[in-house]
């Protein structure tokens, strides 16, 4: 891609968009982001906004025009392949604890849904008297899901520590995120 290649405004939007991402997933500090965010701003064509993502995952959010016009095509940020460290493997638990436990969560939700439908059918529909039965079973079919994705109590403690840590920072990340982008538009 050529780097003497003009941006558009909606170039530098996107490009803000993708240093936005990068922000909010964890990638750049606060003065990383506020840093890059303004060069992004001024740059004028791909050769300015190349270093502002040089060390990021996926590099610069866009690619040639296959069809060999020259044109930038947005793409979106990717981890690219690495090996794997001590530290990438605590990160890996960490991600397959959360999976489990968002599947889990999504389980647990359903099976609610579905007593509780059983338990309003059966009590006003059908009329039967030992409708209530349906929630003592719930307690049972509640540890379905556990068992399936073996998600120990252990994960579940994990599991409501890292929801609680990643919405704390992902909020402040994103009022800071729109923060900035308010300042850049009110700016241009």
């Amino acid at each position: 891609m050529d780097d003497h290649l003009r941006l558009s405004d909606s170039d530098r939007i996107h490009a803000l968009q993708a240093l936005s991402t990068h922000y909010t997933d964890g990638r750049l500090d606060d003065g990383e982001f506020d840093e890059r965010t303004r060069a992004a701003t001024t740059a004028r064509t791909v050769g300015e906004l190349r270093p502002l993502f040089s060390d990021l995952p996926g590099g610069l959010p866009f690619r040639a025009d296959p069809e060999g016009f020259q044109a930038l095509l947005p793409v979106t940020p990717q981890e690219p392949g690495r090996a794997v460290s001590a530290h990438d493997a605590e990160l890996r638990e960490m991600q397959q604890i959360r999976n489990r436990g968002r599947k889990v969560e999504n389980m647990d939700g359903a099976i609610f849904g579905v007593t509780l439908l059983v338990f309003l059918i059966l009590q006003f529909a059908v009329g039967v008297n030992w409708a209530w039965m349906v929630w003592p079973s719930l307690v049972v079919t509640m540890s379905l899901p556990r068992l399936i994705y073996r998600f120990s109590d252990s994960d579940q403690k994990t599991y409501a520590e890292l929801k609680e840590i990643e919405e704390k920072n992902r909020k402040a990340r994103v009022e800071h995120a729109a923060k900035r982008m308010r300042e850049l538009e009110d700016g241009s």
